[in-house]
């Protein structure tokens, strides 16, 4: 093959292969989708092999593009840790940091850690993904994740910020005026509970604690919702319980449109941390935002 593929043609392959996604791929790079499916196009007529299938609504790979997305990773990351070293040498950290993280999360981040390390590194950009669903952060290009201490992978270095949260069982004063209050988690099943959908499709178990004795409910109920913050907007409507991070319930507890219900089964837990792979160089923009994070005042329920 006499042609060479251009570096940008490369890198261009190698984030539809970790997206799946034109689009995905397409927004990552600054691109529009057409660019992006033309230089690929290019790219395949330009080698003589067909690299991608392409339908309406998906891309995979060929047998010869998984082989090729196969070599290019390494060679990819040995760039950036080349780059990263060179930057080494600079007074200040420069770059893009991407962190994969949930809403929830996000929002800490951006009520202080997010303002304080842009005021304090200028030069460097950050890109925070809340697509709610844990990933492989190292397969997927993020330098680090933001997740509750108990999602974390076990082989990922972890960093504890921000102390301890809660998750509440909550009701408006109008459902318990029509309602007994349960007193206990099994109680909840004759209640209306606004339930969860994870990601992946499970109904997510609510989870208490007392005294050591834990218990898991699949709760019943006729609402169903994947975004806590419309939990809470529905509990306050007197659709039933709901069951979010004191967080979310915080402004709704406030204005007493909601109250905390089984408030003796619902102790702190370990709450947020950044994680990242040990096995990779860390670079000096998350160094530097690792410590601006460990310096955040312990703040009671995220």
């Amino acid at each position: 093959m006499n042609y060479k593929p251009t570096f940008a043609e490369l890198t261009a392959f190698s984030a539809i292969m970790t997206h799946r996604s034109f689009r995905k791929a397409a927004d990552e790079l600054g691109l529009s989708p057409s660019t992006l499916s033309h230089m690929m196009r290019a790219l395949e007529a330009n080698i003589g092999v067909r690299l991608l299938n392409r339908t309406t609504r998906s891309v995979a790979a060929t047998e010869a593009g998984e082989r090729l997305v196969s070599r290019l990773a390494p060679l990819l990351r040995d760039f950036d840790l080349a780059l990263e070293e060179v930057n080494e040498f600079r007074s200040r950290p420069s770059g893009r940091l991407r962190i994969n993280t949930s809403e929830i999360a996000a929002r800490v981040l951006l009520d202080a850690a997010v303002p304080t390390f842009f005021g304090r590194y200028p030069d460097m950009s950050v890109d925070l993904v809340t697509d709610n669903r844990l990933v492989d952060i190292v397969a997927e290009g993020f330098d680090a994740g933001i997740r509750l201490r108990e999602a974390v992978p076990l082989d990922m270095i972890a960093v504890d910020f921000g102390g301890d949260t809660r998750f509440v069982a909550v009701a408006s004063p109008a459902y318990l005026a029509k309602h007994s209050s349960p007193q206990t988690p099994d109680e909840l099943k004759a209640h209306a509970c606004i339930r969860f959908r994870l990601p992946s499709g499970k109904l997510f178990r609510w989870e208490f604690e007392r005294h050591g004795h834990e218990l898991a409910v699949d709760v019943a109920g006729a609402l169903t919702l994947d975004h806590v913050d419309l939990m809470a907007q529905a509990a306050a409507k007197g659709l039933g319980i709901a069951y979010v991070s004191d967080r979310t319930a915080r402004p709704f507890l406030e204005s007493g449109a909601l109250v905390t219900v089984l408030d003796d089964w619902c102790p702190a837990i370990p709450g947020l941390c950044l994680y990242y792979a040990g096995h990779r160089h860390v670079p000096q923009g998350l160094r530097a935002f690792i410590e601006v994070l460990t310096e955040m005042e312990p703040r009671h329920g995220r």
